[in-house]
């Protein structure tokens, strides 16, 4: 869908500004009826805080400019699989839908190691579409990682 590789695009500015303060180049947006309501990156080494992962950050800035934590007719974009934190937080905000770019086989839980988003023993389920842009996303993650190791 077009919209989502657009929608995608903008998760990769958010990862972008991460890349740019030395954070891992995770980015994520909230979208509602077409509009972005809640934007975030990566800032866990800035803030020193374990929960400050770009998911987290959309999803409380959403929450907060629809004045409500149900998040039920929204769409997040991540450019990477959410971590089980994260995946538990989406289900939670009853997020409508999931789509992220790359997986993350150490610590996916939308469908690498656990998909805690489509769990029908939890009381919400989200519909989710991965692999968005998945080459983008993922080369952001490397290139990081590669820079890293130098």
């Amino acid at each position: 869908m077009k919209k989502d590789e657009e929608y995608m695009r903008l998760a990769i500015i958010e990862a972008g500004k991460a890349l740019e303060i030395e954070e891992v180049p995770i980015g994520a947006v909230v979208i509602s009826k077409g509009e972005i309501i809640g934007r975030g990156y990566n800032l866990r080494e800035n803030t020193n805080d374990p929960t400050a992962h770009a998911e987290i950050i959309a999803l409380k800035n959403a929450a907060a400019n629809l004045n409500s934590w149900r998040l039920d007719e929204c769409s997040l974009y991540v450019t990477i699989e959410p971590c089980p934190m994260c995946a538990g937080a989406i289900v939670q905000a009853r997020i409508k839908r999931l789509v992220y770019g790359a997986k993350d086989p150490k610590a996916g839980a939308a469908g690498s190691l656990y998909n805690i988003v489509r769990d029908k023993r939890l009381n919400h389920q989200v519909e989710l579409k991965a692999g968005v842009l998945a080459e983008e996303c993922g080369d952001l993650m490397k290139g990081f990682f590669r820079k890293l190791r130098k």
